[in-house]
């Protein structure tokens, strides 16, 4: 079964208002196989309205139609006429709900408005879903082998009554399907790289589906896959990941959709290591990072932000003479700044990152962009030199990831 969701309401077509209504339903839909194909966002316009559900419901690609909002009791609030209208069903007023809606206000000491009979207008042959959080009942419609289903648009309402009232029903409806979804993540890898090692194998399966998409640092993989059972759905994921795995290597930092300091607390506590970071463009987005997993204080023990060429000399002990020789921005101050950082915290691994992020760089020759991360440890030290593109947020986004990463890359390399 495929859905359709309809977000309504003037208010999520302005800068101020986020449907995230749809994220819970579409997670909840897909936990029984049920995969969410179009998604849209319709304001209070009656003309607009009309056409988006009067479409969905003749053209759409789904056989499941939700819409969320617009069942208040004012004159912007037109769901319920839309739906009357495409489906061709007059309203009526359930007197039972009407008596419930008015019990309501007379608990609070308070009379019922009579505008708000309009939320007691019920389409014929609907079921009536029960809104324990609110007044505006819900709907559920079964009309032409599709189902249309009316929720109210406040998110404490709609969760409680989809969770009570629309799950069990479309438990009964919906054909067996799961619906299994994976995620890698790569590390140090141009879109471009990933999708021209990853595609000639991806595009040999129908069922996985695999959609690639590009975040600052990172590639992402989603591999959604589908079956009659959950360990058919699952196989056929399991399959096409290994073979990506082994395709992508150790760019891959995580197949549970997991984020790299996830990664990182999990090996650096399997090895029993610590960890401290020396940072400069960066700012201390680094130990951000770190210290967002409960437990970090485990294996993280602290960070500097040395921003100035005199916090490296006093705290990193970066001599004088490598920051005017080389400059704040080189791979010898990286390396001298990882090294000191872990010396200063008595730490089993030291990192550091220096950067230009820009929007102009340092006043010498060097581009914005140019970022040196480095690593130090009983092993004795790597350094890289990155590139960036993008704004300066996106570099020190980039910077943060490229230093994680390569604790990552060491900590993978390490026997147990």
């Amino acid at each position: 079964m495929r859905a359709e969701i309809i977000a309504i309401g003037s208010e999520l077509l302005t800068p101020y208002r986020l449907d995230t209504n749809s994220l819970f339903l579409t997670k909840r839909l897909n936990s029984i196989g049920i995969e969410v194909c179009r998604k849209e966002v319709v304001g209070d316009d009656r003309r607009s309205l009309d056409v988006a559900v009067g479409d969905a419901f003749r053209d759409g690609p789904g056989e499941l139609l939700i819409l969320m909002g617009g069942l208040g009791p004012t004159e912007d609030d037109r769901t319920r006429d839309a739906v009357s209208q495409a489906l061709g069903r007059r309203q009526y007023l359930d007197d039972a709900h009407a008596e419930r809606m008015r019990e309501r206000f007379r608990a609070r000491n308070m009379p019922m408005p009579e505008i708000n009979l309009r939320q007691a207008m019920i389409l014929e042959g609907a079921e009536i879903l029960e809104n324990t959080k609110g007044t505006a009942p819900g709907q559920w419609i079964a009309d032409s082998g599709k189902f249309v289903v009316l929720l109210p648009g406040p998110p404490h309402e709609l969760e409680t009554m989809f969770d009570k009232e629309v799950m069990p029903r479309l438990e009964k409806v919906a054909p067996p399907h799961h619906l299994i979804t994976r995620v890698l993540k790569i590390s140090g890898q141009f879109e471009s790289y990933v999708d021209a090692t990853a595609a000639p194998i991806y595009r040999q399966y129908e069922n996985p589906e695999t959609t690639i998409l590009a975040a600052p640092g990172e590639i992402q993989l989603h591999l959604r896959g589908t079956g009659a059972t959950e360990a058919e759905a699952r196989e056929r994921v399991n399959e096409l990941a290994e073979k990506l795995k082994i395709a992508l290597s150790d760019s891959v930092f995580t197949e549970n959709n997991e984020m790299m300091e996830e990664v990182l607390a999990r090996l650096l506590l399997t090895r029993g290591l610590t960890l401290a970071a020396a940072e400069s463009c960066t700012g201390g987005l680094v130990g951000e990072r770190l210290t967002r997993v409960p437990g970090s204080s485990k294996y993280f023990l602290g960070g500097v932000v040395s921003y100035s060429n005199q916090a490296k000399m006093d705290l990193l002990g970066v001599p004088k003479r490598v920051l005017e020789s080389e400059g704040a921005v080189s791979a010898e101050t990286a390396r001298l700044m990882a090294e000191g950082v872990r010396r200063a915290f008595h730490a089993g691994i030291g990192i550091a990152v220096t950067g230009i992020a820009g929007p102009s760089n340092d006043g010498t020759d060097k581009p914005v962009g140019l970022v040196y991360a480095a690593i130090a440890d009983d092993a004795g030290h790597r350094v890289a030199e990155r590139k960036f593109l993008g704004d300066r947020e996106r570099v020190r986004v980039q910077a943060a990831q490229l230093a994680l990463d390569m604790v990552r890359r060491r900590l993978a390399s390490l026997t147990l």
